[in-house]
């Protein structure tokens, strides 16, 4: 029996789809050009990365043209080209420093949007109103900006480059929290903190760009893995580090130390960011001349002038306008942020809620202090470091044995194991999360279902972006935006609804409700995309 008999009896649904189109490329005429620039993209998940399977595939003398690893044992997907601006041929540091900077912008929006969080009660006196209210008139509609924000900044960053997007948005971003630190009345800062939140968002959906630009297939997963950790662990930074502020002095101190914050992510941003963008499908990759000066070109580069002369060798407006609207309707991309946006979204209602459950007098909350509730919200920074740890080596051995598995080939779907992963931890976070509001039983339980319900959603948020990535790899910034509002849409409200349900039906109910809507989505949309993926893939691609 030959190994491709062997392979078609044990393979599953996915596998038979990918095993048709493995037949189609190996029986291709050899001679043929190999399309070395675009292949990753037209074979949307489903990449060929053992050296030795390439030699199967494409023949011995395309392989001996591809690219590999430094270790031999990948095929590098983008095949970097020669030119050494090539950001696949920047160095290690280079690499990391602009995934460093990306993540530190990326901590901005929510970091901003949760220092409303711990000036909760402070902003309910200051303008002689409710924290209810508070929450519902900025809180969430800050959150539903969020999202709708990186939407428009794919549309520009398509036509004008990654960096004068990023540095323009985060600058206006800076000026409108400066805004909120001044504010004289509640209609004025509502105002300033959802312009904040509209503008601050870029870096959360120029991430996934600045990843699949810098670092190869098979690093992408643990790359995606820090600069996610970036904006889901910062919605914890400021009501942690702005609680105890906001307990000794003025709240609007929080807002002058995150405009503070803001001010050096611009500064690294302007000094050191670089762009990442790099037209490999153009015969020539720079068709536009460079001035001689390094500091004009830097310049021209950070605000725009570069990516304005060469918005003419890219996509249309129309291209650009429409390009969400032409992938959000994908079956396996559409199933899929249905399953994210409640998986983050009823994560976010948590934070936003946490602070009243914490605040309030029993028998609703806790009654803790100010400083209790500041304390409190250092669990779920602890449990996003744990999640990236877990996740980082969970994605890479995940990656690695369904390689092996599918015999030197990766299929999209396999991100999608660690799922199974993260939702008995997300019940059992949630379940003991809400035991503990209406039981009030120790800070212990508190401590410990609120961790494990954030380890749980780091892990899942990782595999989620990454498969994406992989279905999609031509729409990396759309995948982002969506992705992005998704969890902002499965957010924004659940505020408005949680402590009243809490109220009437007790938190054991509200949180195992909400565990039990994302476990029956997992059932329904997890499996169905690992059995019937690769036909989905083959019919909807881009």
């Amino acid at each position: 029996m030959s190994m491709k008999d062997v392979k078609h009896d044990t393979s599953h649904s996915v596998e038979d789809v990918d095993e048709k189109l493995r037949d189609k490329d190996t029986s291709s005429d050899t001679s043929t050009e190999f399309d070395f620039v675009s292949y990753h993209e037209s074979n949307a998940g489903r990449l060929v990365v053992d050296p030795e399977e390439a030699k199967i595939e494409f023949g011995e003398a395309v392989a001996k043209k591809l690219k590999l690893s430094k270790d031999g044992t990948k095929v590098l997907w983008p095949q970097p080209t020669d030119d050494p601006e090539d950001p696949q041929n920047w160095t290690d540091f280079r690499k990391n420093l602009q995934l460093l900077i990306i993540t530190l912008a990326a901590i901005v929006p929510d970091f901003d949007s949760g220092i409303g969080i711990a000036d909760i009660f402070a902003l309910a006196t200051q303008y002689d109103t409710t924290t209810g209210h508070i929450n519902n008139l900025t809180s969430n509609w800050s959150i539903f900006l969020l999202g709708w924000g990186g939407i428009f900044a794919v549309m520009l960053m398509r036509r004008f480059g990654r960096l004068p997007v990023l540095f323009w948005s985060q600058v206006l971003a800076l000026g409108f929290l400066v805004g909120c630190t001044f504010a004289p009345n509640l209609n004025t800062f509502t105002a300033m903190r959802c312009l904040t939140a509209f503008f601050a968002t870029c870096p959360q959906v120029t991430g996934l760009y600045v990843v699949t630009d810098l670092f190869p297939f098979h690093l992408q997963a643990r790359k995606l893995n820090i600069w996610t950790m970036g904006f889901i662990i910062s919605p914890f930074l400021s009501p942690f580090m702005m609680g105890f502020i906001v307990a000794r002095i003025s709240w609007r101190w929080t807002y002058g130390i995150g405009s503070i914050y803001g001010a050096i992510v611009v500064a690294l941003i302007a000094f050191l960011g670089e762009e990442t963008m790099y037209d490999r499908k153009l015969p020539n990759p720079r068709p536009i001349p460079r001035p001689e000066s390094r500091v004009q070109n830097r310049i021209e580069t950070l605000i725009g002038i570069t990516g304005w002369k060469m918005a003419k060798y890219r996509d249309s407006w129309e291209k650009a306008f429409f390009a969400c609207l032409s992938v959000v309707w994908r079956p396996h991309l559409f199933a899929i942020l249905l399953f994210e946006a409640m998986v983050f979204g009823f994560s976010i209602g948590i934070n936003t809620t946490n602070a009243v459950f914490l605040g309030s007098p029993p028998p609703l909350g806790y009654g803790f202090s100010q400083f209790g509730i500041a304390g409190a919200y250092g669990t779920p920074i602890v449990a996003v470091l744990i999640g990236e740890v877990l996740g980082r080596y969970f994605n890479d051995w995940v990656m690695n044995f369904c390689i092996r598995r599918n015999g030197g080939v990766f299929i999209a779907e396999s991100r999608l194991w660690t799922c199974y992963i993260a939702m008995p931890l997300y019940i059992c976070g949630f379940v003991v999360l809400g035991a503990s509001f209406q039981m009030h039983l120790s800070a212990g339980a508190l401590v410990m279902g609120w961790g494990i319900a954030e380890v749980a959603v780091m892990i899942n948020t990782v595999a989620v972006y990454a498969y994406c990535n992989d279905c999609f790899p031509k729409m990396q910034g759309e995948i982002s935006a969506l992705i992005n509002l998704a969890r902002t849409l499965g957010g924004f409200s659940v505020a408005y609804f949680q402590v009243p349900w809490a109220m009437k039906n007790g938190a054991l109910q509200t949180f195992g409700v909400e565990a039990a809507i994302v476990v029956a989505l997992f059932l329904f949309i997890v499996p169905t995309l690992q059995l019937k993926g690769g036909v989905l893939r083959e019919r909807y691609s881009m």
